[in-house]
């Protein structure tokens, strides 16, 4: 490759960022509103789907990649490897299904606690489809409660009518900007392809077991 087109980077900072939720709550109807601006009823996720957005926040060119694993509980093998190296998790629930809400503590932040390779990784809670608020069965106190008590952001929005959707994202990624340690592995002079799933340290010495 020619240096000189490598030498200036396309962008400031890349993220991964992951989608976790049970099936249904709308992962990716909130990603496709997000990178697409388009809201659509989806059929739900095989294994794991992302999409890549490029933002500017904070001064800075950031390139997203935004991982969005599936819900089922037969596919959860398949997404542990996922949350490797990610500097952002957005747990999603929906509003109007509280089992989605129970979930987030039964399963999803037990899957974080085992999987997530990043300390600092910035969680962010999302409760979806508050355009449904007479059929809401999760209250809004009740979020903020379990962001407090998990060390989340917070924020309800809608996918379908497009309310705070962008919000969640930004709020997430200026706070992973605001975290010296994440900022260094995502710099774009860090050489590295999150597209391939290996670990972030390949030590020479180490036996390559797994």
């Amino acid at each position: 490759m020619d240096s000189s087109l490598s030498s200036q980077p396309e962008f400031d900072y890349l993220f991964k960022l992951l989608m976790i939720g049970d099936s249904g709550v709308g992962k990716s109807s909130l990603l496709l509103r997000f990178t697409l601006d388009s809201f659509e009823d989806l059929s739900p996720t095989i294994g794991v789907d992302f999409k890549v957005k490029m933002v500017t926040l904070g001064g800075k060119k950031l390139k997203l990649a935004i991982w969005d694993t599936a819900g089922q509980e037969r596919f959860r093998t398949l997404t542990s490897s996922y949350y490797r190296g990610a500097q952002g998790i957005i747990m999603v629930y929906d509003v109007t299904r509280r089992e989605t809400f129970t979930n987030l503590s039964d399963v999803w932040a037990r899957e974080i606690d085992l999987y997530s390779t990043n300390q600092d990784c910035i969680k962010m809670l999302v409760g979806n489809k508050v355009d449904k608020e007479s059929e809401r069965a999760v209250t809004k106190k009740e979020g903020i409660d379990f962001a407090r008590e998990y060390g989340c952001l917070f924020l309800e929005c809608s996918a379908k009518t497009r309310v705070n959707v962008e919000k969640c994202f930004e709020e997430l990624v200026l706070k992973i900007l605001d975290t010296p340690s994440l900022c260094a592995e995502g710099s774009a002079g860090v050489k590295k392809n999150i597209f391939t799933q290996k670990p972030a340290q390949a030590d020479a010495s180490a036996s390559s077991c797994c």
